[in-house]
């Protein structure tokens, strides 16, 4: 394949995302930040955590994508009586009416779609946020010894509040891992609150297009993973999560605030993100900057702090902070 026929095919994939920003603006007022990260997670073929006090649109950002995406999309609702076979499915008995043979038949859940999303994921208790490890990671589900293919592409967008917030059930850190990216939902401003009432409260419904496909999606997976990422670049990432675990030689800021660090699969994800930021800018080269601008939504799920911490009022994103200041691009 020539360098032209590579560059063509790569605009063609690419003339995607403005139609996808511009459908997700029909109903999304602001949150620039917030929809770019979303996007990268999609371009990643990565999990999304979206953490927010009630209110700021978490759910309808979640479910604009859905409709801006020609994917299956479904919506769970998180609620502490909800059980794992509420998300996976059951067997049901089936009769067959012209010998009367009965047998089990699987009922597939509503995480057999493409795009899923786990609404309040933190308002149910650990055994059934459990149900979504295997999905997530694997994207099978196991059922009575049967293993069952979920459908491609896959994706968790799971919104969760605040886990001060009463009736919360902390997330286990098996699962945090799971999630390419914990993105932070924060207040509008007041242009944009103001934007949002007007058109919230009025006659006309934002209608939102159908503007990417699913083999699009999967066309733009698979070219993330072949954008340029400099052995200059990997070498800091594996550096920065390396730095981030509380071992001997750690800085004494991570062995007084830092319980358990970054594991590789955060290294993973750094690489994965950049590289889709990268291309979602129309680059084929990722650079310091999407390391930069992605080192907090890949690593602040992934720190678990110590008690000093919270009772000096150390935050996750101080401590990637600190790491990106003192761990230097070059040795």
């Amino acid at each position: 394949m020539t360098n032209s026929t590579t560059a063509t095919d790569l605009e063609a994939q690419l003339s995607h995302i403005a139609p996808l920003r511009a459908a997700i603006a029909q109903a999304i007022v602001g949150q620039d930040d917030v929809v770019e990260q979303l996007l990268i997670g999609l371009l990643a073929g990565g999990h999304c955590l979206l953490e927010g006090v009630p209110g700021l649109g978490k759910t309808l950002l979640v479910r604009t994508l859905g409709q801006a995406l020609e994917l299956q999309f479904r919506r769970v609702q998180f609620t502490p009586d909800l059980m794992p076979s509420d998300i996976l499915g059951t067997e049901i008995l089936e009769e067959d009416h012209g010998t009367g043979h009965r047998s089990f038949k699987f009922q597939p859940g509503p995480v057999f779609t493409n795009l899923l999303l786990a609404d309040e994921l933190n308002r149910t208790p650990p055994k059934t946020q459990a149900a979504l490890l295997e999905a997530m990671q694997e994207k099978t589900v196991s059922y009575a010894g049967v293993t069952h293919e979920l459908p491609a592409p896959f994706f968790v967008l799971a919104t969760q509040n605040p886990i001060e917030q009463a009736g919360t059930y902390p997330l286990p850190e098996a699962q945090l891992d799971r999630f390419l990216l914990h993105i932070r939902v924060d207040y509008p401003s007041e242009a944009e609150e103001r934007a949002i009432i007007e058109q919230t409260t009025g006659a006309k419904t934002a209608k939102v297009p159908q503007v990417m496909r699913g083999e699009d999606v999967l066309a733009l997976q698979a070219r993330v993973r072949e954008v340029h990422l400099g052995a200059d670049l990997l070498d800091w990432i594996t550096r920065l999560v390396r730095a981030s675990r509380p071992l001997p030689g750690a800085s004494a800021e991570i062995l007084q605030y830092v319980k358990w660090g970054a594991g590789p699969r955060a290294g993973q994800s750094l690489v994965l993100a950049a590289k889709a930021r990268a291309l979602l800018h129309g680059r084929y080269a990722a650079t310091r900057e999407d390391v930069l601008a992605l080192a907090a939504p890949v690593l602040r799920h992934r720190l678990l702090l110590s008690f000093a911490a919270e009772a000096e009022g150390k935050s996750p994103d101080d401590l990637v902070a600190m790491l990106l200041g003192s761990v230097p691009l070059a040795r």
